[in-house]
């Protein structure tokens, strides 16, 4: 078979990529250029509040030069989570994008559009019928919790592209998306090994984070033949070592052998690394094994309230000798306070320079900084709660009377006035369940629009 190329700008886009790289990228003809535009690790706020967390000013800088190019040479582009949480508002944050550039370069063309946005009385049919099971570490999904979600999206596999694809539209933009298929879909299309085509996909996701050194923000380019799939950093001063593309096949992986997605696993038990050159590795052997029942990946974000938050400094070594003593005596001082009240609120101290990275988790117990940050955050189900609850606590910390203190002024030091910032509304993760799906496209409709002149619904 002949090798098919996969062209991967950026590790989402919006993070940018040298545009010597797209170009170098852009000589080798590659069959097909695609990015994945979103994650889960900025949380649940993304998904809840219906915005990215790519800037819009650097999405478009990347799609103004990734779609001219494309649209010239007739190579089809193809975005999985658009807008960051891949929502139907992010879906439609991004459409916004390219219709702006296609009007500003004088583009037109067909484009597939594929909703990942779950309709909940449906999730709830599936859950009556114990069809909706949670993934670790949440517990059964329950009405009452689907009721109060606000949003949930399901994380598409390969199917709605291949039907996408069929439609021979020049781009394909999708919501939240598997980030493996939206690089394996055009093979698997083209009839070449499955197993090979994810795994590749999910070296190509993250673009040159699997290069060395390592960036996200740098193009990858990927080949793929019969029985083998090779991968290349696009920039000189990066190379693909067998280490760095084995280790980077583990990321984000609990087990090193299987890697689960939507409708199987990916096999790695009997994968090669092998050096193909100084910036070149080539693999074989990873399979994909269809699960009995295909499964796809729920994620919803339900409102919990509202945050405010403080960050101070602390210099003193007796403050920071007993800080455990001091956050313990403020909590008590703040739950005091307001008792006949009955507020329902969260206060939370981050620890910089303790254990503010690991919290509970951390192996170094004893504090080795001379100075520590603190964050104090306070959740609460309205804004006003929240402040309250933050002002306080930041005042009684400011002004504690900590054993062997000496000083006379106040114990932090704060960078920002005003001392205390209201965050907003404050999501979680209420679900992340895995449904199964009689049909693995039936939950992704799929429009045809033109965009540049008409925008018309075609299809």
């Amino acid at each position: 078979m002949e090798e098919l190329r996969i062209l991967s700008p950026t590790a989402i886009l919006g993070y940018g990529f040298p545009v010597q790289s797209f170009e170098e990228g852009m000589r080798r003809n590659p069959h097909v250029i695609a990015v994945d535009a979103g994650s889960t690790d900025p949380g649940p706020y993304y998904l809840g509040a219906g915005i990215s967390f790519t800037d819009r000013g650097a999405v478009k800088r990347d799609l103004e030069i990734i779609l001219p190019a494309a649209i010239e040479k007739g190579i089809p582009v193809i975005i999985g989570s658009a807008g960051g949480s891949g929502g139907r508002p992010h879906l439609e944050w991004n459409i916004d994008i390219i219709k702006e550039i296609a009007e500003e370069k004088g583009l037109k063309f067909r484009m597939a559009v594929i909703n990942a946005e779950i309709d909940k009385e449906y999730i709830s049919k599936k859950l009556s019928e114990g069809k909706v099971q949670p993934l670790y570490p949440n517990q059964r999904l329950t009405e009452n919790e689907l009721k109060e979600t606000g949003r949930i999206v399901g994380q598409m596999g390969v199917e709605p592209f291949l039907r996408a694809l069929y439609e021979e539209v020049p781009v394909i933009v999708a919501g939240r998306a598997y980030d493996p298929a939206v690089f394996a879909a055009a093979a698997i299309q083209k009839g070449y090994d499955k197993g090979l085509a994810l795994h590749l996909g999910k070296i190509l996701e993250c673009a040159s984070i699997a290069a060395a050194p390592g960036s996200g923000s740098d193009s990858m380019i990927g080949y793929l033949g019969k029985d083998y799939f090779k991968v290349e950093p696009l920039n000189p001063i990066r190379k693909c070592t067998a280490l760095s593309v084995a280790a980077h096949t583990l990321y984000e992986k609990t087990n090193p052998y299987i890697l689960p997605g939507p409708g199987g696993v990916l096999d790695l038990t009997e994968t090669e690394f092998i050096q193909e050159s100084e910036r070149m590795v080539r693999v074989r052997g990873s399979r994909f094994i269809p699960s009995e029942k295909y499964t796809v990946k729920l994620e919803g974000a339900r409102k919990i309230g509202y945050r405010t938050l403080s960050i101070a400094g602390i210099r003193d070594p007796i403050m920071i000798a007993g800080i455990d003593e001091v956050i313990s005596g403020v909590r008590d001082r703040v739950k005091d306070n307001f008792s006949s009240l009955k507020m329902d609120y969260f206060l939370d101290f981050k620890v910089y320079g303790r254990n503010g990275v690991m919290g509970a988790l951390e192996p170094w117990t004893d504090i080795q900084s001379h100075e520590l940050g603190i964050i104090i955050e306070a959740v609460a189900r309205d804004q006003a709660t929240a402040n309250t609850i933050c002002s306080f606590a930041r005042s009684t910390m400011l002004h504690y009377g900590y054993k062997g203190r000496v000083a006379t002024a106040g114990n932090l030091a704060f960078p920002y006035s005003p001392s205390d910032l209201e965050a907003g509304e404050v999501y979680t993760f209420s679900v992340y369940h895995i449904i199964e799906a009689d049909d693995p496209a039936e939950l992704f409709p799929i429009e045809i629009i033109t965009v540049g002149g008409s925008d018309d619904l075609e299809d």
